[in-house]
């Protein structure tokens, strides 16, 4: 029995390790920075969370006191990343907005709605002058 739990340990190591280094190797070679930040929200953290998984197998299974640490790592790791990625990505995308491409609020507001017209398939006749 202790030779299947010391499988299963190390196979959750390994694809831990696996997704860790996919997500550091995104964040290394990626080069615009929204792509960046995908590669660690998602391949880092299940990569962290491969490796807490084990982390809990082992303690449930060899030290037979279970320890529900991990298990809050992990949910609070889980929850945290990506509300942490959607907050980076707005920032980026506040401050790196084109203002001249917004058009001009209309009427009492105080924002714009950007209405584009409808596509035709039909070609615009231009009048020859």
């Amino acid at each position: 029995m202790d030779m299947v739990m010391e499988i299963i340990i190390a196979a959750f190591l390994v694809i831990g390790g696996v997704f860790g280094l996919v997500g550091n190797y995104g964040l290394i070679k990626l080069d615009h920075p929204m792509a960046r930040l995908h590669a660690p929200t998602k391949a880092t953290t299940l990569g962290v969370g491969g490796v807490l998984i084990a982390s809990m197998i082992y303690s449930f299974a060899f030290e037979a006191e279970g320890s529900l640490h991990e298990l809050l790592i992990t949910l609070f790791l889980f929850i945290t990343a990506p509300i942490t990625a959607n907050f980076i990505s707005k920032a980026y995308l506040h401050r790196h907005a084109h203002e001249e491409t917004l058009p001009e609020p209309n009427g009492d507001t105080n924002w714009a709605v950007l209405e584009r017209p409808e596509w035709s398939p039909e070609p615009e006749k231009t009048q020859e002058g």
